[in-house]
């Protein structure tokens, strides 16, 4: 990484997406500064959906300035399926959908038919598995379909983490590749809060969590609120307004 890059990154502001199972954690990550509060079941795979009226109640519990992402679970690429489970979670008035591609199906047609058929009404977010083939020129397609961002996650939650699948240098070009097609970058997959720093210095849009987050770094149990007082301090905050304009004008 160059000085300049190296000096972009750390000016860049980071938001920090908590994900939530319940009204109650929705609330709690809130109190403790998430700037993304995700919707999603962790029991269900690993884009579990929670049931449609858990994530309106939580929508309806978090400050509107907070956005509220939902996943729609873990779904083959078969497009009429997908939309139909993107527009039911849209309809729960969260403020993004993020729709995860696995294998099997056909990702890039249904990648354009959301985009023909949702993209215009809805933000939608592709969530690409770094432990699983990967079309290429995908992210250009997410682009050219309408989408507001894509995030790469792991599927198998085996104790690895994103890292273990991909060295930096390949997290950096997937963040210039997703800059390239105007979409927001972000990270995910079992991230830890020591691995915070060098995730920092990649200079992603976002940076997501929900083991690290949780009593003895377990997915399925419940929010810890020191867990989440330690990943929020690790990631430079700011004001309510500048994280507001930053989320208005990614990418």
């Amino acid at each position: 990484m160059t000085t300049t890059e190296r000096t972009a990154a750390t000016h860049r502001l980071v938001r920090f997406l908590a994900s939530v199972t319940s009204e109650a954690e929705a609330r709690l990550a809130a109190r403790a500064g998430a700037d993304i509060i995700d919707c999603k079941d962790p029991a269900a795979g690993a884009l579990g959906a929670l049931p449609h009226g858990v994530v309106a109640s939580i929508r309806a519990s978090v400050p509107r300035h907070i956005p509220v992402s939902a996943t729609i679970g873990d779904l083959a690429p078969e497009p009429d399926r997908v939309l139909d489970a993107a527009r039911a979670m849209a309809a729960t008035g969260c403020d993004i959908v993020k729709i995860g591609v696995f294998p099997g199906g056909d990702a890039r047609e249904t990648i354009a038919h959301l985009g023909r058929h949702l993209a215009e009404r809805t933000p939608l977010v592709a969530v690409l598995m770094a432990d699983a083939p990967r079309e290429p020129a995908l992210v250009r397609a997410l682009g050219d379909a309408g989408f507001v961002g894509v995030m790469l996650d792991t599927a198998g939650k085996d104790g690895r983490t994103l890292l273990d699948h991909c060295p930096p240098d390949a997290l950096r070009d997937f963040i210039a590749e997703a800059r390239a097609a105007r979409l927001f970058a972000g990270l995910a997959g079992s991230l830890r809060l020591a691995q915070i720093p060098a995730l920092l210095a990649l200079g992603p849009d976002v940076l997501g969590f929900r083991g690290a987050l949780c009593r003895a770094s377990d997915r399925r149990s419940a929010l810890d609120a020191t867990a989440l007082a330690d990943v929020r301090a690790a990631i430079p905050g700011a004001s309510s307004s500048e994280r507001r304009v930053a989320l208005e004008s990614t990418p």
